[in-house]
Protein backbone atom coordinates (compact mmCIF):
# COMPACT_ATOMS: atom_id res chain seq x y z
CA UNK A 1 0.00 0.00 0.00
CA UNK A 2 1.08 3.20 -1.18
CA UNK A 3 2.17 5.80 1.87
CA UNK A 4 -0.54 9.27 1.15
CA UNK A 5 2.20 12.30 0.92
CA UNK A 6 0.79 15.41 3.23
CA UNK A 7 -0.34 16.91 -0.27
CA UNK A 8 -2.57 14.21 -0.85
CA UNK A 9 -4.37 14.79 2.51
CA UNK A 10 -7.59 16.09 1.06
CA UNK A 11 -8.41 12.89 -1.52
CA UNK A 12 -8.55 10.95 2.01
CA UNK A 13 -11.84 11.29 2.21
CA UNK A 14 -12.97 10.20 -1.27
CA UNK A 15 -10.74 7.84 -0.50
CA UNK A 16 -12.65 6.20 2.56
CA UNK A 17 -16.40 6.63 0.57
CA UNK A 18 -14.95 4.81 -2.63
CA UNK A 19 -13.94 1.86 -0.47
CA UNK A 20 -17.35 1.73 1.64
CA UNK A 21 -18.95 1.90 -1.49
CA UNK A 22 -16.88 -1.23 -3.27
CA UNK A 23 -17.81 -3.11 0.00
CA UNK A 24 -21.21 -1.92 0.06
CA UNK A 25 -21.87 -3.01 -3.47
CA UNK A 26 -20.09 -6.15 -3.14
CA UNK A 27 -22.48 -7.33 -0.10
CA UNK A 28 -25.34 -5.48 -1.16
CA UNK A 29 -27.36 -8.94 -2.23
CA UNK A 30 -26.36 -10.65 1.23
CA UNK A 31 -28.31 -7.25 2.95
CA UNK A 32 -31.60 -7.31 1.07
CA UNK A 33 -31.57 -11.27 1.72
CA UNK A 34 -30.71 -10.75 5.55
CA UNK A 35 -32.65 -7.36 6.16
CA UNK A 36 -35.70 -7.06 3.64
CA UNK A 37 -36.49 -10.57 3.29
CA UNK A 38 -36.49 -10.77 -0.67
CA UNK A 39 -34.87 -14.29 -1.97
CA UNK A 40 -32.35 -14.24 -3.82
CA UNK A 41 -33.55 -15.75 -6.79
CA UNK A 42 -35.55 -12.32 -6.95
CA UNK A 43 -32.43 -10.37 -7.11
CA UNK A 44 -30.37 -12.22 -9.55
CA UNK A 45 -33.63 -12.53 -12.24
CA UNK A 46 -34.15 -8.33 -11.43
CA UNK A 47 -30.49 -8.01 -11.64
CA UNK A 48 -30.54 -9.87 -15.91
CA UNK A 49 -34.18 -8.26 -16.75
CA UNK A 50 -32.48 -4.65 -15.71
CA UNK A 51 -29.12 -5.62 -17.95
CA UNK A 52 -31.31 -6.78 -20.71
CA UNK A 53 -33.31 -4.22 -20.71
CA UNK A 54 -36.44 -5.57 -20.99
CA UNK A 55 -39.54 -3.43 -22.36
CA UNK A 56 -42.42 -2.99 -19.33
CA UNK A 57 -45.39 -5.01 -20.01
CA UNK A 58 -47.07 -1.82 -21.30
CA UNK A 59 -44.09 -1.46 -24.12
CA UNK A 60 -44.24 -5.05 -24.51
CA UNK A 61 -47.97 -5.68 -25.22
CA UNK A 62 -48.92 -2.50 -27.27
CA UNK A 63 -45.21 -2.68 -29.29
CA UNK A 64 -46.57 -5.73 -31.97
CA UNK A 65 -50.34 -4.38 -32.02
CA UNK A 66 -51.11 -1.99 -35.64
CA UNK A 67 -53.69 0.56 -36.01
CA UNK A 68 -56.09 -1.82 -37.07
CA UNK A 69 -55.55 -4.68 -34.10
CA UNK A 70 -56.10 -1.72 -31.74
CA UNK A 71 -59.36 -0.71 -33.51
CA UNK A 72 -60.38 -4.46 -33.42
CA UNK A 73 -60.23 -4.51 -29.59
CA UNK A 74 -61.96 -1.19 -29.29
CA UNK A 75 -64.79 -2.94 -31.70
CA UNK A 76 -64.26 -6.02 -29.47
CA UNK A 77 -64.67 -4.02 -26.11
CA UNK A 78 -67.03 -1.89 -26.72
CA UNK A 79 -69.93 -4.02 -25.42
CA UNK A 80 -68.07 -5.71 -22.19
CA UNK A 81 -68.39 -4.00 -18.87
CA UNK A 82 -66.61 -3.04 -16.72
CA UNK A 83 -65.50 -6.62 -15.21
CA UNK A 84 -65.90 -7.87 -18.46
CA UNK A 85 -63.13 -5.81 -19.81
CA UNK A 86 -60.92 -6.40 -16.64
CA UNK A 87 -60.68 -9.77 -17.80
CA UNK A 88 -60.30 -9.34 -21.43
CA UNK A 89 -57.54 -6.97 -20.76
CA UNK A 90 -56.23 -9.59 -18.57
CA UNK A 91 -56.13 -12.26 -20.68
CA UNK A 92 -54.88 -10.18 -23.85
CA UNK A 93 -51.87 -8.58 -21.81
CA UNK A 94 -53.80 -5.07 -22.33
CA UNK A 95 -54.76 -1.92 -20.02
CA UNK A 96 -58.29 -0.71 -19.53
CA UNK A 97 -56.61 2.99 -19.97
CA UNK A 98 -55.01 1.92 -23.28
CA UNK A 99 -58.47 0.63 -24.49
CA UNK A 100 -59.60 3.75 -23.47
CA UNK A 101 -57.02 6.12 -25.35
CA UNK A 102 -57.88 4.17 -28.58
CA UNK A 103 -61.40 4.62 -28.01
CA UNK A 104 -61.01 8.21 -28.44
CA UNK A 105 -58.57 8.58 -31.10
CA UNK A 106 -60.76 6.29 -32.98
CA UNK A 107 -63.94 8.73 -32.09
CA UNK A 108 -61.81 11.57 -32.85
CA UNK A 109 -60.63 9.66 -36.61
CA UNK A 110 -64.19 9.44 -37.23
CA UNK A 111 -65.39 13.18 -36.59
CA UNK A 112 -66.98 15.05 -39.73
CA UNK A 113 -64.87 17.21 -41.66
CA UNK A 114 -65.53 20.70 -41.46
CA UNK A 115 -67.94 22.29 -44.24
CA UNK A 116 -65.94 24.17 -47.47
CA UNK A 117 -67.19 27.42 -46.08
CA UNK A 118 -66.45 27.27 -42.51
CA UNK A 119 -62.75 26.43 -43.57
CA UNK A 120 -62.56 29.03 -45.98
CA UNK A 121 -63.86 31.49 -43.19
CA UNK A 122 -61.38 30.22 -41.27
CA UNK A 123 -58.76 30.31 -43.99
CA UNK A 124 -59.68 34.23 -43.67
CA UNK A 125 -59.67 34.75 -39.67
CA UNK A 126 -56.20 33.18 -40.07
CA UNK A 127 -54.86 35.54 -42.27
CA UNK A 128 -56.74 38.66 -40.23
CA UNK A 129 -55.22 37.60 -37.05
CA UNK A 130 -51.52 37.61 -38.88
CA UNK A 131 -52.00 41.15 -40.54
CA UNK A 132 -53.16 42.21 -37.21
CA UNK A 133 -50.12 40.76 -35.72
CA UNK A 134 -47.98 42.19 -38.14
CA UNK A 135 -49.59 45.85 -37.45
CA UNK A 136 -49.31 45.22 -34.00
CA UNK A 137 -45.65 44.42 -34.05
CA UNK A 138 -44.99 47.66 -36.31
CA UNK A 139 -46.83 50.01 -34.04
CA UNK A 140 -45.11 48.51 -30.82
CA UNK A 141 -41.58 49.29 -32.51
CA UNK A 142 -42.66 52.84 -33.16
CA UNK A 143 -44.21 53.02 -29.68
CA UNK A 144 -40.68 52.52 -28.64
CA UNK A 145 -38.93 54.73 -31.00
CA UNK A 146 -41.31 57.32 -29.96
CA UNK A 147 -40.71 57.03 -26.13
CA UNK A 148 -36.39 56.39 -26.77
CA UNK A 149 -36.72 60.11 -28.17
CA UNK A 150 -38.45 61.37 -25.14
CA UNK A 151 -35.78 59.93 -22.79
CA UNK A 152 -33.46 61.85 -25.22
CA UNK A 153 -34.81 64.73 -25.37
CA UNK A 154 -35.46 64.85 -21.53
CA UNK A 155 -31.60 64.41 -21.14
CA UNK A 156 -30.71 67.03 -23.90
CA UNK A 157 -32.88 69.87 -21.88
CA UNK A 158 -31.50 68.55 -18.74
CA UNK A 159 -28.02 68.60 -19.81
CA UNK A 160 -28.60 72.12 -21.33
CA UNK A 161 -30.50 73.55 -18.21
CA UNK A 162 -27.47 72.19 -16.09
CA UNK A 163 -24.69 74.21 -18.50
CA UNK A 164 -26.89 77.42 -18.22
CA UNK A 165 -26.64 77.02 -14.45
CA UNK A 166 -22.57 76.79 -14.29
Amino acid sequence: MAVMRQTDLWRLPFVVVAVKYRELSRNLPGIAISYMGIPKDSLYTWRRKSQKGTPSTQEKSTAGLSSEEKFNVVLETASLNEVELGEYCRRKGLFPQQISAWRETCTQAQAPLAPKADRNKLRIQTRKIKRLEVELRRKEKALAEAAALLILQKKVRAFWEESEDE
